[in-house]
């Protein structure tokens, strides 16, 4: 049977959890090796994504310690979804499943076992699902559960409370490397290739060290990237909302013709002032949303890598 595992986590200034991580992940790999789920093949990947601390030395430590520890760095940062690609992408090559997780251990590895119990039983992919966002911040909970909506709505297939832990075998990763779009948003594509899919859910617990990488503007930007690079309603809702604001339009025609002809020209000052706002605000914001598509086209045809491995520790004799 094949069942070499590779653990993929990408890394950003994760000197403080990176040790804490290796040591969970290499006793749950040992577990799982002792009942013969996966083999003595089975890898454990950092992927440094341009990190400008002690990360990437580490991670280089770990492996020359244990060879169960294995890493790439890429020549710069590139973003969390550029990484996990970098490392997807590397691992297909001598994985026959590979397990996504961030570094910070909010993501529970002992749902590792249920995950590749899953995949041993025909499943391609097998998500990670969050049972609840109890210990979210008001803010964070309501935003988290109105994007997942929105993300529904605008036609993503989605899945809710999941982030980037998953399970993926090998022929859902070569199907994904079909992919060749620039602006990535793995939540999204994944399920779009389709395949036998199952879920598992647990507990998410706080993060072990050091700060969060994702600020708000980086979590709306995200968002952002997520909505318009999978569904052409924003621009739609333009050509609607146009629509909408021509009938306002007459509306107001009417109603300044009849003012007219009762002698009240003088009136309406709040009236136009309100229209003017409104309407140049829309038109702004259509400009933008418009704006956004043709960026992701103008950045789409440049065709530039979305990623550059500069050391796979992997090639080190």
């Amino acid at each position: 049977m094949n069942n070499t595992l590779y653990v993929v986590i990408p890394c950003y200034n994760e000197e403080e959890v990176v040790r804490e991580t290796a040591s969970r992940l290499l006793t749950k790999l040992t577990e799982l090796q002792d009942k013969d789920m996966i083999s003595s093949e089975s890898k454990i990947m950092f992927v440094n994504d341009g990190s400008n601390d002690e990360t990437w030395n580490i991670i280089k430590e770990l492996h020359e310690n244990n060879s169960v520890y294995t890493g790439i760095s890429l020549s710069n940062n590139k973003g969390h979804q550029n990484a996990l690609l970098a490392g997807l992408m590397t691992a297909m090559e001598k994985a026959d499943m590979v397990i996504s997780m961030d570094a910070d251990l909010q993501d529970d590895v002992c749902v590792i076992n249920e995950m590749v119990q899953k995949y041993h039983e025909g499943c391609d992919i097998v998500y990670g699902v969050r049972k609840n966002r109890s210990k979210d911040s008001f803010f964070k909970r309501v935003t988290a559960n109105m994007f997942y909506k929105i993300m529904n709505w605008f036609g993503a297939k989605t899945v809710s409370n999941h982030a980037d832990y998953r399970l993926m075998s090998k022929r859902t990763l070569e199907a994904l490397a079909g992919y060749k779009e620039v602006n990535l948003f793995l939540r999204g594509l994944v399920p779009t290739l389709g395949f036998k899919t199952d879920v598992v859910y647990y507990e998410r617990a706080e993060r072990f060290a050091g700060e969060s990488k994702y600020s708000f503007g980086k979590m709306m930007s995200f968002a952002v990237n997520g909505i318009t690079g999978f569904s052409v309603k924003p621009i739609r809702m333009i050509t609607w909302l146009g629509f909408l604001v021509f009938l306002g339009s007459i509306a107001i025609l009417i109603y300044s013709f009849i003012r007219h002809f009762i002698g009240e020209t003088i009136r309406g000052w709040t009236t136009l002032m309100v229209s003017i706002w409104a309407i140049g605000g829309l038109i702004l914001l259509a400009l933008g949303i418009v704006g956004e598509y043709v960026g992701k086209i103008y950045l789409e045809t440049k065709g530039r890598p979305r990623y550059i491995i500069e050391e796979n520790l992997e090639d080190i004799a």
